[in-house]
């Protein structure tokens, strides 16, 4: 059976980091990986998450399974989080699971989808997480795209995307990303999101919202505007959240799928489905960065403490922005690069060739996408000078 197997190509992103391990030069740059990076080049774990680990350690009084849905306090403290005293939750219309991660949770999603409507399709931005095509079409679905970015003008194509969306047939299914934009980092405003959930009641597609980076844009509440809005504004819709970025968990892989419904009764049949979906899938879910997020979000002390260390890494990342733009003019690039400012979470297009990109992993030791998508994160004060002569010479 395994004759018949021919080689696939490496993922783009997670190929890059194998290349970039592999590199000798001492001025390499990692700017593939989307993970948070300090100034020193490291993820570091959170104070508070050090904090919470060692509760864990002492109070954990079993190993047994949490069951399909995962922890239910967990599942209590992130529909809190990521929708506030909403009335979902106090109708009791929400019913979520926890998940391997962000990604585990898209894939729950899907799965979900595909067991209401068997190959549905769902319309993705274009362009999108990389993952994302490949997540969907695996649960069964067929994905199409809409219109996003203005690559000429480095903007929201806002126009084209508001005229696609409209043109969606009902019951179809719409990805939309909550905050900081991934591949991007252009996100629409609070008018632009009233129109777009105003355009999601209208036509009747089910959005899906995917919210991997809350608190990295303009703080937790705010990165979660057009969840709670599309919330106002439809009667059904997914909700898929990580903990990977905000609460700095990557290896321990806890997310969350939430699915509102129509009323508590329609919420019932939703979870049974659900859970069913789980089931056959990883059957129970991991209970360590579960537990480690519900421990930080019931503490007082250790919430003020996790509020305070994501706003510093929110603060390097925009910083890490405007230094880049900085170097690149005192560099001598006439290019304007100020559309990077105006972006938001850790990733940003540059706007250069495959071939320049080409160019400055093989004569500088820089890795980038093939679409010049950069994480911001892999940017320091050490480096930045250095990144932007490099952009300079193969400008």
């Amino acid at each position: 059976m395994f004759s018949e197997l021919k080689q696939l190509p490496p993922d783009p992103i997670l190929g890059l980091s194998v290349k970039y391990k592999a590199d000798t030069n001492p001025n390499k740059i990692d700017l593939g990986a989307g993970v948070y990076k300090d100034e020193d080049g490291q993820t570091p774990v959170l104070a508070c998450v050090k904090k919470a680990e060692t509760l864990r350690t002492a109070n954990e009084a079993s190993k047994a399974y949490l069951g399909s849905a995962g922890s239910a306090l967990f599942n209590e403290r992130i529909n809190q989080l990521n929708l506030g005293d909403h009335n979902v939750i106090r109708e009791n219309r929400i019913r979520t699971v926890s998940t391997p991660g962000g990604t585990g949770a898209l894939r729950i999603a899907g799965e979900f989808i595909n067991s209401c409507r068997p190959g549905a399709t769902i319309w993705v931005s274009n362009p999108t997480w990389a993952n994302h095509q490949g997540v969907f079409t695996a649960a069964g679905l067929k994905v199409e795209t809409y219109p996003y970015y203005d690559y000429e003008n480095k903007c929201l194509d806002f126009p084209s995307m508001i005229a696609a969306l409209k043109q969606i047939p009902k019951d179809d299914v719409v990805l939309l990303h909550a905050c900081c934009h991934n591949p991007s980092g252009m996100d629409p405003n609070a008018e632009q999101w009233q129109e777009i959930a105003a355009v999601a009641k209208d036509v009747g597609f089910l959005p899906v919202v995917d919210m991997a980076y809350q608190g990295f844009g303009a703080g937790l509440d705010e990165d979660a505007y057009s969840v709670r809005l599309m919330a106002d504004a439809v009667d059904e819709m997914i909700l898929c959240s990580s903990c990977s970025k905000n609460f700095g968990l990557y290896r321990e892989r806890i997310g969350a799928c939430s699915i509102i419904g129509k009323d508590a009764t329609a919420a019932d049949i939703i979870q049974s489905v659900l859970l069913r979906v789980v089931r056959v899938n990883y059957s129970m879910p991991p209970a360590h960065g579960a537990a480690l997020v519900e421990t930080i979000l019931g503490s007082d002390e250790l919430s003020a403490e996790w509020h305070g260390e994501l706003a510093e890494m929110r603060d390097r990342i925009n910083g890490m922005r405007q230094l880049l733009v900085d170097k690149l003019t005192e560099n001598g690039v006439t290019r304007d690069f100020s559309f990077i400012t105006r972006q938001n979470g850790m990733f940003s297009f540059l706007g250069i060739t495959p071939e320049q990109v080409q160019r400055l992993q093989e004569e500088y030791s820089i890795y980038i996408v093939g679409s010049s998508r950069i994480s911001i994160a892999g940017i320091s004060p050490s480096n930045a000078d250095y990144l932007a002569k490099s952009i300079a010479a193969v400008l």
